[in-house]
């Protein structure tokens, strides 16, 4: 667990370490009737476990909805991202709603939590976290 301080002074402990990354980037999801739809965005915190983006194109995403993400070619290089952004698209879920702007009523930013096998996480790929990949 990583301990940080929250701006009120107060301890937080988190699963891994975050660090202020930004970076453009898209993500991509079905909308409630079956259409793909996808929006630009930028990145803020990254940790191994997910990411908060903002969101300027006023996109209302619903919470738990599995999207894609997928950091911009020109930023893929950024060696502060884990390796997974820098490999491509990543399967991730709406994990928390940033309040609405009062200008377009749609949320002003995501937290997205990767889903990725939970040995891969802790950072031991076994031959049976390969296979729950795999499937």
């Amino acid at each position: 667990m990583a301990q940080q301080l929250h701006p009120d002074g107060k301890s937080v402990k988190r699963s891994s370490q975050r660090t202020a990354v930004t970076v453009a980037a898209r993500i991509t999801w079905k909308d409630a009737s079956g259409a793909v739809r996808f929006a630009s965005v930028t990145t803020r915190d990254v940790s191994e476990v997910g990411v908060f983006v903002e969101c300027e194109a006023g996109a209302a995403i619903p919470l738990y909805r599995l999207v894609h993400l997928q950091i911009e070619r020109a930023a893929g290089a950024n060696q502060q991202l884990p390796s997974r952004l820098r490999e491509g698209r990543v399967l991730s879920a709406v994990w928390r709603v940033a309040p609405c702007r009062r200008s377009t009523g749609t949320p002003s930013g995501y937290a997205l939590r990767f889903l990725v096998a939970p040995q891969m996480v802790a950072g031991h790929v076994t031959g049976s976290a390969l296979e729950a990949v795999a499937v």
